[in-house]
């Protein structure tokens, strides 16, 4: 695949700008549908300028749309298919789950280590 740089930074840059769980959190809530800043603000249970700060980085990005009304701003995501990247990236986070939790049980094969006899010395265990 030949390396096509305006892609990569494209990528790249995207990436960044989900990089903070505000952001990714904001995105899951206009998964919904349009809310304003005040609403997200609310759901979101942290100060005005946090959700303006990381809304201008959404929309930096062009991310999010804005739509005015009076004096309230709303935004949309621009393209729904961030919602099946998100889904994607919800599906790897569950696969790296059941792979942590398949390491953390013991081989169901296996005595519990309290009822395991340690090998006598030479690697020979005992009988019985």
């Amino acid at each position: 695949m030949p390396y096509n740089q305006p892609l990569q930074r494209f990528k790249a840059e995207f990436f960044r700008a989900l990089a903070h769980p505000i952001r990714v959190t904001i995105l899951e809530l206009l998964r919904q549908g349009e809310l304003s800043v005040g609403e997200l603000q609310e759901r979101l249970a942290i100060d005005p300028s946090s959700v303006s700060q990381q809304l201008a980085v959404l929309r930096s990005r062009d991310i999010v749309d804005t739509r005015r009304a009076g004096s309230n701003v709303f935004y949309t995501v621009r393209d729904p298919a961030v919602f099946g990247l998100l889904d994607i990236a919800r599906t790897i986070f569950d696969n790296h789950l059941i792979t942590m939790q398949e390491m953390a049980t013991p081989d169901r094969g296996e005595p519990p280590a309290k009822d395991r006899q340690a090998p006598l010395p030479g690697g020979v265990r005992r009988s019985g």
